[in-house]
């Protein structure tokens, strides 16, 4: 039985919330043992990029090790063994997300890369001059530009549902955007840099309501808790490899079959043709035809033992040792002097955002960063969030699987020598 395995059957520590055990937990990631200035790494930056267990790592170096060679093509013994590995990877997302086939599922250099996709290929196919495209003001970038590219190219309209005050989404204000010329709402699943849960059930079915499809950046939700794309009936989701405790240079991007087998290719190339010849080019249906070239081979391996080590934990164990993190932090940090929370919406995921008196959060960073904890500091790839909010950065703390309350602790006591510093 493999350690995740077994640590999903162990009775809750100190530390845990869990029907697991997180110092075992922790045992499967090889960085988590290292010290940072002579302190213990203390890692709460999981919502940039999540550590590797090692059952990831061995994946992958089995997979270079034993069995490597180019999918699809090949008859030779090694192409089909590592064409069986890669297409069992997408299965396992497919499962992973509940969708209905694994046709469904097209692997990406990245989440960017994926948003990217649908806004070009869904653009061509979809869009013109005056049609609207609803985002929302908690945004990250990559849900952003792509579109504000192709309204450069088409002459589209990008609305932006708000948010009050605390971070909460507000509904009945997206819900009067909806008009006529919507053709896209597409919208934050979890706000990276608030953690705020987006109702996205309720968006789909306002949207649906008009006929209007819906894509979700999944890569904040994924890594927390579990996603049913079709009890959602949400027609893309997007979540990236490296958040959900895989590698990186993997992205995922979830379509519903008609609609992507509807849609152009995004970049042409080997392996996502029917034929070619010089006067005509048929294309694969999907995932091939959104394919082109040598895919992330390797990598898609990799997501897919992140995605068994995450079944073998858990989802609901998962949510609920973070949640708890999450509460303990909201209320040990709101004890330093100094700080002020960012983002207390009633739906929230395991990201504390907060700001200190006279203190910028770089210099935050810094000085917790000598007692050997990892923060993020800056604008998150959120700068019209930071506008709304009237703020050029904050600090944040987001919290993963092998986190723990100790660590909150070490956080907290960091803060209160940035309180003694700065006044």
């Amino acid at each position: 039985m493999s350690k995740a395995s077994s640590a999903a059957k162990i009775a809750p520590g100190d530390n845990s919330t869990l029907a697991f055990d997180v110092e075992r937990v922790r045992a499967d990631f090889p960085i988590l043992g290292q010290e940072i200035y002579g302190r213990p790494l203390v890692y709460l930056d999981s919502a940039a990029s999540a550590q590797k267990p090692r059952q990831v790592i061995d994946a992958m170096s089995q997979a270079y090790e034993t069995s490597y060679a180019n999918v699809h093509r090949g008859v030779h013994r090694m192409s089909q063994l590592t064409t069986d590995a890669f297409e069992n990877g997408r299965e396992k997302v497919a499962k992973f997300l509940n969708a209905e086939s694994s046709d469904e599922i097209i692997f990406t250099s990245n989440a960017t890369a994926a948003f990217n996709l649908v806004a070009s290929c869904f653009g061509r196919a979809h869009l013109g001059a005056g049609d609207e495209v609803i985002v929302s003001v908690m945004e990250h970038h990559a849900n952003i530009v792509p579109w504000q590219l192709i309204r450069e190219q088409l002459g589209i309209v990008l609305r932006v549902a708000p948010i009050d005050d605390d971070g909460n989404f507000l509904l009945d204000e997206f819900e009067a955007l909806l008009g006529p010329r919507t053709k896209l709402v597409a919208l934050t699943h979890i706000s990276n840099a608030l953690g705020t849960i987006v109702p996205v059930k309720q968006v789909i079915d306002l949207a649906h309501g008009r006929n209007i499809p819906v894509l979700l950046d999944g890569c904040q939700a994924a890594p927390h808790f579990a996603v049913d794309v079709r009890a959602l009936d949400v027609d893309f989701y997007v979540f990236t490899g490296h958040k959900v405790y895989g590698p990186t240079g993997i992205g995922v991007l979830y379509g519903k079959r008609d609609l992507l087998n509807a849609l152009p290719p995004y970049m042409g190339g080997g392996d996502m043709i029917a034929s070619v010849s010089f006067e005509k080019t048929t294309f694969k249906d999907a995932p091939h035809r959104f394919e082109a070239g040598t895919p992330p081979i390797v990598e898609v391996i990799g997501l897919g033992a992140a995605i068994d080590y995450l079944a073998a934990l858990g989802a609901e164990n998962i949510a609920a040792h973070e949640n708890g993190l999450r509460t303990y932090a909201e209320k040990r940090l709101g004890q330093v002097p100094g700080v002020r929370l960012i983002g207390t919406a009633r739906e929230k995921a395991s990201i504390v955002s907060f700001v200190m008196d006279n203190a910028h959060p770089h210099d935050i960073g810094t000085i917790v960063d000598r007692a050997g904890v990892a923060l993020r500091t800056g604008h998150h790839c959120a700068q019209p969030l930071m506008q709304r909010l009237d703020l050029a950065s904050t600090a944040r703390a987001s919290f993963g699987l092998y986190n723990t309350r100790g660590e909150v602790d070490i956080l907290a006591e960091a803060l209160e020598s940035v309180s003694e510093i700065f006044g």
